[in-house]
């Protein structure tokens, strides 16, 4: 795990930081990195990293976790296998010392099927309102036929004589140090402590098919890019018996063209002239649902921002909607007629003012520039 950089760091936040501050954070880079916007060869891994930090940092039992064994899987640790209240892992390290099984474990005892994960893209109002689609993937599933035994229907696999269902095999070598026990996998079972002689016909003995499976996804009304919703028991199917594991659908969310997306807020650009910003104007703004009144007041600078309240995004764990801000722009105008001039030199000179107009060409103005006036 020394490659892994610390997950702290990979956010760039500190070990006291606040979920808020994992949350902003997270954000930010995810917008960065995001392979859609950022087309760097190494956007994509930047995106999974920071992906696989926050994932850690923003569930409270996995980051308590991480502070305590870093990057080290407790559940994953010698003897494979100290989970929660289970403590098989301390067992099979006092079997390796006191003469136990070495730490193995059964090869036929169910083992759970391999998680799956999905990215699916998404607009940018959907991601708002939820959406229900189905989508079809490619997974590993039990055989029908044998019911995942492998075995040809009426038969069932037999314990192999070899190593007697253990799935290991003792080779004893005579060393200048004595004798030497090494266990390795049974070369007779392949480690399954099993033997098919009458193999099943639709899997060709393996108990697993590949088949193209139709799942119907609901996504909540709120989600954001990034998000990654898990959905139990629709990934690979188990072996032995085994359950079956997760489907993780990571989404992504397209831009918008005219609204961006920060948290649960909504913002967007009006433009405004020159007399709507100077004498005030009431004007219609677009939200995501409908078009609103939007008073803007006599004076109003360029860059000024507007609330409208409960405009924004409805909250995924919570109630209510953020808010949309509407940030406006006083446009110049870039052609004036002759009347419009005169009117706006009196204006100035009115508000005491001095106008220094030149009438020039492009080309005149080129020729000026390298001419150093």
């Amino acid at each position: 795990m020394a490659d892994k950089r610390d997950y702290y760091e990979v956010l760039g936040v500190g070990k006291d930081a606040s979920d808020d501050d994992i949350k902003k954070a997270y954000r930010k880079l995810a917008r960065q990195y995001h392979p859609d916007v950022n087309k760097a060869a190494d956007a994509e891994t930047k995106f999974k990293e920071v992906k696989e930090a926050y994932d850690v940092l923003s569930d409270g039992q996995k980051r308590s976790t991480y502070d305590q064994y870093g990057h080290v899987d407790p559940n994953q640790g010698m003897g494979g296998g100290f989970q929660g209240g289970d403590f098989g892992g301390f067992g099979d390290i006092f079997d390796m010392f006191f003469g136990g099984n070495g730490g193995r474990r059964d090869p036929n005892a169910p083992q759970r099927g391999n998680d799956l994960q999905y990215t699916m893209t998404i607009e940018f109002k959907e991601a708002v309102f939820g959406k229900e689609t189905d989508i079809t993937i490619p997974r590993t599933e039990n055989c029908d036929t044998c019911h995942g035994s492998g075995a040809k229907p009426g038969t069932k696999p037999q314990t192999c004589s070899v190593c007697h269902g253990s799935g290991q095999q003792e080779v004893v070598q005579n060393t200048p140090f004595g004798r030497m026990v090494n266990r390795r996998s049974c070369s007779n079972c392949s480690g399954t402590g099993q033997i098919i002689k009458d193999k099943c016909t639709t899997c060709g003995g393996s108990g697993k098919l590949k088949k193209q499976r139709k799942i119907h996804v609901k996504i909540p009304a709120g989600v954001d890019d990034g998000a990654q919703l898990r959905m139990t028991g629709e990934g690979e199917g188990g072996l032995r018996g085994g359950p079956s594991g997760d489907l993780y659908i990571v989404i992504r969310v397209k831009s918008h063209d005219f609204f961006e997306r920060e948290g649960d807020d909504i913002y967007c650009e009006i433009p405004l002239t020159f007399a709507q910003a100077a004498l005030g104007d009431e004007i219609e703004i677009p939200t995501l649902t409908e078009k609103v009144k939007l008073k803007i007041p006599a004076g109003t600078q360029t860059g000024t921002f507007f609330r409208l309240k409960g405009k924004g995004v409805p909250r995924l764990r919570g109630i209510g909607q953020g808010d949309q801000h509407v940030k406006v722009v006083v446009v110049t105008p870039s052609k004036l007629s002759d009347e419009q001039k005169d009117l706006l030199r009196q204006f100035a000179s009115m508000d005491g003012e001095q106008t220094h107009e030149h009438e020039q060409s492009f080309f005149d103005r080129m020729k000026r520039a390298f001419r150093g006036d």
